[in-house]
């Protein structure tokens, strides 16, 4: 199976640290390249970590707040200078037709962009989908699902066993169906298998609720923001965020694998392991996700 690779372009909150630049997240899948959130000096992180954004085919907008998209415009831009031109698909919550449109008035976007607003929406692709479910925060936000279709895969080993030549039949097998070949019947499990589909879940910035949950359930990963600690609690719901015991409880109601915190607060720059600590005390296979850190799945 083809891996997905995830690059942490910033894992800041909404003042950036010395370590740690606004959010923005690189999903990439063969020719997919999927970015979520754009916030400001996303640019110079594409550089920092030598990736290209002229391979960008995707941009998933969690919500309209300043620390997720003010790397946008500049972006737009350097691409329109490096002729792209591909049409670049943006995906947001309610608003951001409009919000766009005023971006357009403001500074010289030459790209083709395709914009779509999307809440509680599935966008299909022909290997994968995107699910779109809206959270709870001070404005319309989305949080998204990257999910990897169950594919049936040829086991080349049976193939050469049954003396299955390269021809349509090949096709026929993937496809589940059986075949008769040289007058015997083979079924198409006796020479294939079915890859298990995968999940990553992004959830940035809300309150705990039942979507998150449901978003989340059975993730390969979940990345998910830890912007407060226990201690402030009472600040985390004012604001409508997450504690890190927030995002690990999540995590455990919805059974997902593996969990990466992100959207750290510059308060705990110094303290890190607060954050990671309190979380384990929930949810024990979680890590705090690194500026320019790539992980594969």
């Amino acid at each position: 199976m083809e891996k997905i690779s995830i690059t942490f372009l910033g894992t800041s909150d909404s003042i950036p640290s010395k370590t740690r630049n606004h959010p923005a997240i690189l999903l990439n899948y063969k020719k997919e390249a999927i970015l979520v959130d754009c916030g400001e000096g996303t640019q110079k992180q594409f550089k920092l970590a030598n990736i290209s954004p002229f391979n960008l085919t995707k941009v998933l907008i969690t919500h309209w707040h300043g620390d997720h998209i003010l790397g946008l415009p500049g972006l737009f831009q350097t691409l329109g200078m490096l002729n792209y031109n591909k049409k670049l698909k943006v995906y947001g919550p309610k608003g951001t037709e409009n919000k766009m449109n005023i971006m357009k008035n403001l500074v010289n976007i030459e790209i083709p962009l395709e914009i779509h607003e999307v809440e509680n929406k599935i966008i299909q692709d022909n290997e994968f989908l995107i699910e779109a479910s809206s959270m709870s925060h001070t404005t319309h936000c989305n949080a998204y699902s990257f999910i990897l279709k169950e594919k049936r895969r040829l086991d080349k080993s049976k193939l050469k066993k049954h003396k299955l030549p390269n021809s349509p039949i090949l096709g026929q097998l993937q496809q589940g169906k059986d075949v008769v070949h040289n007058g015997k019947k083979i079924k198409a499990s006796q020479v294939s298998y079915l890859e298990k589909p995968k999940k990553i879940t992004f959830i940035l910035d809300t309150a705990i609720n039942q979507n998150a949950i449901n978003l989340a359930k059975n993730s390969d990963l979940l990345i998910i923001e830890s912007s407060f600690s226990e201690n402030e609690k009472a600040q985390a719901d004012k604001f409508r965020h997450l504690t890190a015991i927030d995002a690990a409880t999540i995590a455990k109601k919805a059974k997902v694998k593996r969990l990466i915190l992100t959207h750290i607060s510059q308060r705990y720059e110094y303290n890190l392991s607060k954050i990671e600590k309190e979380a384990k005390k929930v949810f024990k296979s979680v890590s705090l996700a690194r500026d320019l850190q790539t992980i594969t799945i």
